[in-house]
C-alpha cells in the first residue's frame, strides 16, 4: 500500500505543516547584528544563514550532509512533438548518470553531496495529458510516496532536479493551471525547439487546459493530470523534507513547477525551500514570481538534473562560514556604532 492511500490523505498531509524554529531564527538574527560587519552589509548571505537556523533549529549551523535528488520520468505527451529529443535520451541519461559521466555528476561531487538517480518507471510514459490524465490516482500516489521515501531524515540539505524529455511542456501546463495564463505564457525552447516547435508546445498546453477544465483548480489534480511521475516525486521529497525540517533547494522550471502545489495547498507551504536560480526558460522567472521565491543565481542555465541546485550549495556554505566563523565585535575589540 502507498504511504498516502488516497488524494484526500495526501491533502491532509500537506495542511499540518512544521513552521521551523522561530527562536533559533531569531537567535541567529541577534548573532548577525553583532558581528564584525556593518548590519546588513553580507546581504542575502546573512538571510541565508538565519533561514538555515530556522530549518535546522539553532546550536552550530552545518551543511556536512547535503543530499542530492534526481527524479526521472517519461511523458506520453512527446509524441505530440515537444522536444527537440527523441523520448529515449532520458532512458539513455539516466544511463549516464549511473556512469558518472552527466553535469550532475560533476557538481554533486565538487560540493560533496550524495547523489541519488531515482527512475520512476522510466519504460512506461505517463498518459498523453491532451487525452487523458497523465496518471490515474494509484499512479500519482505511488509516485509521491516514491519521493517522499527518498528523503534522508537526517539530511542537512536537500537539492532537488529532473531528468525527463518532456517534462518543460508538463512544467507549463501545470503552472498554468495553477496560476492561470495561456500555453504561450508558460511554454519556453526547453531541450531547443524551433519556432515551430514552440507553438506546438503551446497548443499541446492549451489542449490539456481545456481538457482538464475546472479540475485544475484542485493543486494536486493539476499534478496529477498535467504532470509525471518525476514532478510528483518532486513534491513528495519536498513535503518530506518539510515534515523533517530539512531545507531544501529547488532547481530550475521544472522542480519548481512540481513544488509549486505546496504553496497553493498551504500559504507557507514553501517557506522551507530557497529558489537556487533561474533558468533560462521562459515561464521560470514568472512562476517565482508567483511563489515569491527570489532566485540565488541567474547563470542562464536550463539543464536540469539540480545543476543550479547544486552550484547554489557553496553560497549556502559561504554563509555559514560568515555566520559561525565570524568574531562579534565585543570579541575582536572593535567598535560599534
Amino acid at each position: 500500500m502507498s504511504r498516502f492511500a488516497t488524494i484526500d490523505e495526501l491533502r491532509a498531509a500537506c495542511s499540518t505543516l512544521p513552521r521551523g524554529d522561530a527562536n533559533a531564527a531569531a537567535v541567529a538574527t541577534q548573532r548577525q547584528n553583532v558581528l564584525t560587519k556593518p548590519q546588513g552589509s553580507l546581504g542575502r548571505l546573512e538571510d541565508l544563514a538565519i533561514w538555515l537556523a530556522r530549518w535546522q533549529g539553532g546550536g552550530h549551523l552545518v551543511l556536512d550532509k547535503v543530499e542530492v535528488i534526481v527524479f526521472a520520468g517519461s511523458h506520453g505527451v512527446t509524441a505530440r512533438g515537444v522536444s527537440a529529443f527523441p523520448a529515449e535520451v532520458t532512458a539513455q541519461m539516466v544511463a549516464n548518470f549511473s556512469c558518472g559521466g552527466a553535469a550532475i555528476n560533476q557538481l554533486a561531487r565538487q560540493v560533496d553531496a550524495g547523489l541519488t538517480v531515482v527512475g520512476l518507471d522510466i519504460d512506461r510514459p505517463t498518459q498523453d495529458f491532451t487525452t487523458a490524465p497523465a496518471m490515474d490516482e494509484r499512479d500519482f500516489l505511488a509516485a509521491v510516496a516514491t519521493g517522499y521515501d527518498a528523503v534522508k531524515p537526517d539530511t542537512h540539505l536537500l537539492c532537488l532536479g529532473e531528468m525527463g524529455i518532456g517534462n518543460t511542456t508538463a512544467a507549463a501546463a501545470i503552472s498554468a493551471g495553477l496560476f492561470d495564463g495561456t500555453g504561450s505564457d508558460w511554454v519556453g525552447r526547453g531541450t531547443g525547439v524551433d519556432d515551430a516547435g514552440l507553438q506546438r508546445k503551446a497548443l499541446v498546453v492549451d489542449s490539456a487546459l481545456a481538457l482538464h477544465g475546472s479540475s485544475l483548480a484542485d493543486p494536486l489534480e493539476t499534478l496529477r493530470r498535467v504532470g509525471g511521475r518525476e514532478l510528483a516525486a518532486i513534491f513528495g521529497a519536498t513535503l518530506a523534507a518539510r515534515h523533517n525540517s530539512i531545507p531544501v533547494l529547488l532547481d530550475g522550471f521544472v522542480c519548481t513547477a512540481a513544488a509549486a502545489p505546496l504553496k497553493r495547498l498551504h500559504t507557507e507551504g514553501l517557506a522551507h525551500a530557497m529558489a537556487s536560480h533561474v533558468s533560462a526558460e521562459a515561464g521560470h522567472r514568472m512562476l517565482l514570481a508567483k511563489l515569491d521565491l527570489g532566485p540565488l543565481l541567474d547563470l542562464g542555465m536550463r539543464l536540469g538534473e539540480a545543476s543550479g541546485a547544486c552550484l547554489a550549495v557553496n553560497l549556502l556554505r559561504g554563509a555559514l562560514a560568515c555566520h559561525n566563523g565570524m568574531a562579534s565585535f565585543a570579541e575582536a575589540g572593535v567598535s560599534d556604532r
